[in-house]
Protein backbone atom coordinates (compact mmCIF):
# COMPACT_ATOMS: atom_id res chain seq x y z
CA UNK A 1 0.00 0.00 0.00
CA UNK A 2 1.38 3.19 -1.12
CA UNK A 3 0.14 7.02 0.43
CA UNK A 4 1.51 10.04 -1.51
CA UNK A 5 1.89 13.31 0.99
CA UNK A 6 1.88 16.21 -1.26
CA UNK A 7 4.44 18.04 0.68
CA UNK A 8 5.37 21.88 1.14
CA UNK A 9 8.19 23.75 3.28
CA UNK A 10 5.24 25.23 5.35
CA UNK A 11 4.09 24.31 8.75
CA UNK A 12 0.90 23.22 6.82
CA UNK A 13 3.13 20.84 4.94
CA UNK A 14 4.57 19.31 7.78
CA UNK A 15 1.02 18.71 9.47
CA UNK A 16 0.15 16.80 5.58
CA UNK A 17 3.64 14.82 6.46
CA UNK A 18 2.99 13.84 10.13
CA UNK A 19 -0.60 12.59 9.16
CA UNK A 20 1.03 10.92 6.15
CA UNK A 21 3.50 9.21 8.93
CA UNK A 22 1.03 7.96 11.36
CA UNK A 23 -0.96 6.70 8.48
CA UNK A 24 1.57 4.81 7.27
CA UNK A 25 2.72 3.69 11.10
CA UNK A 26 -0.80 1.90 11.46
CA UNK A 27 -1.67 0.17 8.39
CA UNK A 28 1.92 -0.66 7.17
CA UNK A 29 1.93 1.37 4.05
CA UNK A 30 4.96 2.71 1.76
CA UNK A 31 4.96 6.72 1.66
CA UNK A 32 5.60 8.54 -1.37
CA UNK A 33 6.55 12.57 -0.59
CA UNK A 34 5.73 14.82 -3.15
CA UNK A 35 6.75 18.54 -4.25
CA UNK A 36 5.21 19.80 -7.14
CA UNK A 37 6.47 22.43 -8.76
CA UNK A 38 5.19 25.26 -11.69
CA UNK A 39 6.75 24.45 -15.08
CA UNK A 40 9.46 26.91 -16.49
CA UNK A 41 7.62 29.43 -18.61
CA UNK A 42 8.88 31.84 -21.24
CA UNK A 43 6.94 35.34 -21.62
CA UNK A 44 6.63 37.01 -26.00
CA UNK A 45 9.73 38.94 -26.50
CA UNK A 46 11.61 37.49 -23.39
CA UNK A 47 14.98 35.89 -23.86
CA UNK A 48 14.75 32.57 -21.66
CA UNK A 49 17.15 32.70 -19.29
CA UNK A 50 17.67 28.91 -18.75
CA UNK A 51 17.97 26.45 -15.40
CA UNK A 52 14.70 27.31 -13.94
CA UNK A 53 13.63 23.96 -13.40
CA UNK A 54 17.04 22.53 -12.76
CA UNK A 55 17.40 25.74 -9.69
CA UNK A 56 13.88 24.78 -8.21
CA UNK A 57 14.44 21.18 -8.51
CA UNK A 58 17.71 21.38 -6.14
CA UNK A 59 15.95 23.62 -3.76
CA UNK A 60 13.26 20.90 -4.20
CA UNK A 61 15.33 18.24 -2.99
CA UNK A 62 16.51 19.90 -0.03
CA UNK A 63 13.33 19.99 1.17
CA UNK A 64 12.33 16.78 0.40
CA UNK A 65 15.80 15.50 2.16
CA UNK A 66 14.39 17.38 5.36
CA UNK A 67 10.92 15.52 4.84
CA UNK A 68 11.94 12.11 4.65
CA UNK A 69 14.50 12.70 7.63
CA UNK A 70 11.67 13.73 9.80
CA UNK A 71 10.37 10.08 8.42
CA UNK A 72 11.02 7.14 11.34
CA UNK A 73 12.91 4.64 10.38
CA UNK A 74 10.78 1.33 9.29
CA UNK A 75 8.45 3.18 6.72
CA UNK A 76 9.89 2.81 3.31
CA UNK A 77 9.83 6.29 1.72
CA UNK A 78 10.56 7.77 -1.14
CA UNK A 79 10.61 11.29 -2.72
CA UNK A 80 9.54 12.77 -6.17
CA UNK A 81 9.88 16.15 -7.92
CA UNK A 82 7.13 16.85 -10.60
CA UNK A 83 6.19 19.86 -12.91
CA UNK A 84 2.32 20.89 -13.45
CA UNK A 85 0.47 24.08 -13.43
CA UNK A 86 -1.86 22.88 -10.66
CA UNK A 87 -0.58 21.45 -7.52
CA UNK A 88 -3.23 19.64 -6.86
CA UNK A 89 -3.53 18.10 -10.52
CA UNK A 90 0.33 17.41 -10.00
CA UNK A 91 -0.24 15.68 -7.01
CA UNK A 92 -3.38 13.44 -8.55
CA UNK A 93 -1.30 12.67 -11.96
CA UNK A 94 1.65 11.25 -9.48
CA UNK A 95 -0.68 9.51 -7.49
CA UNK A 96 -2.37 7.74 -10.44
CA UNK A 97 1.46 7.26 -11.82
CA UNK A 98 2.47 5.92 -8.40
CA UNK A 99 -1.04 3.87 -8.08
CA UNK A 100 -1.10 5.46 -4.49
CA UNK A 101 -4.21 4.63 -2.40
CA UNK A 102 -4.61 7.73 -0.73
CA UNK A 103 -3.31 11.53 -1.12
CA UNK A 104 -2.53 13.35 2.70
CA UNK A 105 -2.28 17.35 2.64
CA UNK A 106 -1.89 19.60 5.21
CA UNK A 107 -4.66 22.39 6.06
CA UNK A 108 -3.77 25.52 3.97
CA UNK A 109 -4.26 28.83 4.95
CA UNK A 110 -4.48 30.66 8.63
CA UNK A 111 -7.12 29.46 11.19
CA UNK A 112 -7.16 28.33 14.40
CA UNK A 113 -4.85 25.15 15.72
CA UNK A 114 -7.05 22.08 15.68
CA UNK A 115 -8.90 23.45 12.68
CA UNK A 116 -9.04 22.55 8.92
CA UNK A 117 -9.16 25.42 6.74
CA UNK A 118 -9.74 25.07 3.05
CA UNK A 119 -7.33 26.33 0.70
CA UNK A 120 -7.30 26.64 -3.28
CA UNK A 121 -5.09 23.85 -3.26
CA UNK A 122 -7.19 21.50 -1.16
CA UNK A 123 -10.41 23.21 -2.29
CA UNK A 124 -9.72 21.89 -5.93
CA UNK A 125 -8.41 18.43 -4.40
CA UNK A 126 -11.68 18.01 -2.57
CA UNK A 127 -13.68 18.83 -6.18
CA UNK A 128 -11.70 16.28 -8.16
CA UNK A 129 -9.43 13.87 -7.11
CA UNK A 130 -10.10 10.51 -8.19
CA UNK A 131 -7.74 9.21 -5.40
CA UNK A 132 -9.22 9.72 -2.03
CA UNK A 133 -7.92 12.88 0.31
CA UNK A 134 -6.72 13.05 4.34
CA UNK A 135 -7.03 16.09 5.44
CA UNK A 136 -4.73 16.95 7.99
CA UNK A 137 -5.78 19.38 10.93
CA UNK A 138 -3.79 22.76 11.18
CA UNK A 139 -1.27 21.72 14.07
CA UNK A 140 -1.25 18.24 14.41
CA UNK A 141 2.36 18.19 13.40
CA UNK A 142 2.57 18.89 17.36
CA UNK A 143 0.83 16.05 18.47
CA UNK A 144 2.99 13.47 19.97
CA UNK A 145 0.39 10.41 18.87
CA UNK A 146 2.23 7.81 16.84
CA UNK A 147 -0.48 5.68 15.68
CA UNK A 148 -4.51 6.31 14.64
CA UNK A 149 -6.21 5.92 18.29
CA UNK A 150 -10.04 5.63 16.42
CA UNK A 151 -11.73 5.75 13.85
CA UNK A 152 -15.26 7.57 13.10
CA UNK A 153 -17.46 7.16 9.77
CA UNK A 154 -20.05 9.74 9.27
CA UNK A 155 -23.23 7.53 7.91
CA UNK A 156 -24.94 9.41 5.73
CA UNK A 157 -26.78 8.59 2.49
CA UNK A 158 -24.54 9.76 -0.11
CA UNK A 159 -23.40 6.99 -2.82
CA UNK A 160 -19.87 6.73 -1.57
CA UNK A 161 -21.08 5.87 1.76
CA UNK A 162 -20.71 1.88 0.99
CA UNK A 163 -16.83 2.48 -0.06
CA UNK A 164 -16.57 4.85 2.83
CA UNK A 165 -17.35 2.00 5.12
CA UNK A 166 -15.66 -0.85 3.52
CA UNK A 167 -11.88 2.09 4.13
CA UNK A 168 -13.38 2.67 7.82
CA UNK A 169 -13.63 -0.92 8.18
CA UNK A 170 -10.07 -1.45 6.83
CA UNK A 171 -8.41 1.13 8.80
CA UNK A 172 -9.83 0.32 12.46
CA UNK A 173 -7.93 -3.38 11.39
CA UNK A 174 -5.48 -1.85 10.83
CA UNK A 175 -5.47 0.59 14.24
CA UNK A 176 -6.77 -2.90 16.42
CA UNK A 177 -9.44 -0.74 17.43
CA UNK A 178 -13.23 -0.59 16.95
CA UNK A 179 -15.32 1.85 14.76
CA UNK A 180 -17.82 4.38 15.92
CA UNK A 181 -20.50 5.33 13.53
CA UNK A 182 -22.17 8.48 14.01
CA UNK A 183 -25.24 9.93 12.19
CA UNK A 184 -25.36 13.66 12.77
CA UNK A 185 -28.73 15.48 12.93
CA UNK A 186 -29.34 19.40 12.46
CA UNK A 187 -32.59 20.38 14.04
CA UNK A 188 -32.51 24.22 12.96
CA UNK A 189 -35.16 25.49 15.47
CA UNK A 190 -36.28 28.34 13.28
CA UNK A 191 -37.17 26.17 10.74
CA UNK A 192 -38.90 23.52 12.49
CA UNK A 193 -40.89 25.64 15.09
CA UNK A 194 -42.62 26.97 11.23
CA UNK A 195 -43.36 23.34 11.07
CA UNK A 196 -44.51 22.65 14.21
CA UNK A 197 -43.98 20.01 17.07
CA UNK A 198 -40.00 20.35 17.67
CA UNK A 199 -40.32 17.28 19.61
CA UNK A 200 -41.88 14.95 16.37
CA UNK A 201 -39.54 16.22 14.16
CA UNK A 202 -36.72 15.38 16.25
CA UNK A 203 -37.85 12.12 17.06
CA UNK A 204 -38.46 11.32 13.21
CA UNK A 205 -34.94 12.63 12.15
CA UNK A 206 -33.47 10.50 15.08
CA UNK A 207 -35.75 7.51 13.91
CA UNK A 208 -34.57 7.96 10.33
CA UNK A 209 -30.77 8.11 11.54
CA UNK A 210 -31.05 5.34 13.47
CA UNK A 211 -31.89 3.28 10.72
CA UNK A 212 -29.16 4.11 8.47
CA UNK A 213 -26.73 3.11 11.69
CA UNK A 214 -28.60 0.04 11.72
CA UNK A 215 -28.35 -0.60 8.05
CA UNK A 216 -24.50 0.26 7.89
CA UNK A 217 -23.96 -2.40 10.98
CA UNK A 218 -25.66 -4.94 9.18
CA UNK A 219 -23.31 -4.92 6.46
CA UNK A 220 -20.01 -5.06 8.95
CA UNK A 221 -18.26 -8.73 9.03
CA UNK A 222 -19.81 -10.63 12.03
CA UNK A 223 -18.92 -10.04 15.64
CA UNK A 224 -16.93 -6.90 14.44
CA UNK A 225 -16.21 -4.34 17.27
CA UNK A 226 -18.82 -1.36 16.79
CA UNK A 227 -20.13 1.31 18.07
CA UNK A 228 -22.52 4.24 16.75
CA UNK A 229 -24.40 7.39 18.58
CA UNK A 230 -26.80 9.86 17.45
CA UNK A 231 -25.76 13.74 17.92
CA UNK A 232 -27.84 16.57 16.83
CA UNK A 233 -27.89 20.12 17.32
CA UNK A 234 -29.24 23.40 15.89
CA UNK A 235 -26.62 23.13 13.68
CA UNK A 236 -24.02 20.45 12.19
CA UNK A 237 -21.40 22.23 13.38
CA UNK A 238 -23.03 21.85 17.00
CA UNK A 239 -23.79 18.01 16.53
CA UNK A 240 -20.07 17.77 15.67
CA UNK A 241 -18.89 19.41 18.94
CA UNK A 242 -20.94 17.24 21.33
CA UNK A 243 -18.85 14.45 20.21
CA UNK A 244 -16.05 13.48 21.86
CA UNK A 245 -12.57 13.14 20.50
CA UNK A 246 -9.08 11.93 21.14
CA UNK A 247 -5.68 12.79 19.53
CA UNK A 248 -5.18 10.07 17.12
CA UNK A 249 -8.66 9.75 15.84
CA UNK A 250 -9.63 10.47 12.63
CA UNK A 251 -12.92 10.80 10.56
CA UNK A 252 -14.38 9.35 7.45
CA UNK A 253 -16.81 10.13 5.22
CA UNK A 254 -18.06 9.78 1.42
CA UNK A 255 -18.43 11.76 -1.41
CA UNK A 256 -21.72 13.88 -2.06
CA UNK A 257 -24.19 12.65 -4.62
CA UNK A 258 -23.02 15.47 -6.71
CA UNK A 259 -19.82 13.80 -7.26
CA UNK A 260 -19.08 12.43 -10.76
CA UNK A 261 -18.23 8.70 -11.14
CA UNK A 262 -14.67 8.46 -9.24
CA UNK A 263 -14.04 11.45 -8.10
CA UNK A 264 -14.62 13.27 -4.81
CA UNK A 265 -17.06 16.20 -4.34
CA UNK A 266 -17.53 17.12 -0.59
CA UNK A 267 -21.05 17.79 0.33
CA UNK A 268 -22.37 20.96 2.19
CA UNK A 269 -22.58 19.06 5.58
CA UNK A 270 -18.89 17.47 5.44
CA UNK A 271 -17.79 21.14 4.61
CA UNK A 272 -19.62 22.30 7.83
CA UNK A 273 -17.91 19.24 9.55
CA UNK A 274 -14.33 20.57 8.32
CA UNK A 275 -15.02 23.79 9.86
CA UNK A 276 -14.80 22.70 13.59
CA UNK A 277 -12.84 19.08 13.53
CA UNK A 278 -10.01 18.75 15.43
CA UNK A 279 -9.51 15.29 13.87
CA UNK A 280 -8.06 14.43 10.40
CA UNK A 281 -10.83 13.96 7.75
CA UNK A 282 -10.56 11.18 4.76
CA UNK A 283 -12.90 11.85 2.18
CA UNK A 284 -13.97 8.94 -0.27
CA UNK A 285 -14.89 9.31 -3.60
CA UNK A 286 -17.93 8.09 -5.53
CA UNK A 287 -17.75 4.69 -6.82
CA UNK A 288 -17.86 4.01 -10.28
CA UNK A 289 -21.55 3.02 -10.34
CA UNK A 290 -24.15 3.41 -8.06
CA UNK A 291 -26.26 -0.01 -6.93
CA UNK A 292 -29.23 2.28 -6.46
CA UNK A 293 -29.71 5.43 -8.61
CA UNK A 294 -32.69 6.73 -6.76
CA UNK A 295 -31.80 9.26 -4.03
CA UNK A 296 -32.84 8.46 -0.39
CA UNK A 297 -35.12 11.58 1.12
CA UNK A 298 -33.48 13.84 3.19
CA UNK A 299 -34.45 12.76 7.52
CA UNK A 300 -36.38 15.58 8.11
CA UNK A 301 -34.43 18.01 10.43
CA UNK A 302 -31.28 15.98 9.70
CA UNK A 303 -28.49 15.83 7.55
CA UNK A 304 -26.12 13.66 5.54
CA UNK A 305 -22.10 13.89 4.61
Amino acid sequence: MRLLVGYLATPSGEDGLDLGIRLARTVGAQLDIVIVLPPDRVLPGMVPIGGYEEILSEQADVWLARAAARVPEGITTTTHVCFNESFAQGLISEAQRLEAELIVVGAAGDGLVGRHTIGSVTGELLHSSTVPLALAPRGLRDSTVEQVREVTLAIGTGPGDGLALDTSVLASRAAGTSLRLVSLVALDPIFDSMRGGDDSIRDRAHTHAKLMLDAAKAVLPEEFPVTSTITDGATIEDAVNKLEWHDGDMIVVGSSRLAPPRRLFLGSTAAKMLRVLEVPMIVIPRPDIDSDTAEPDAQEGGSQP
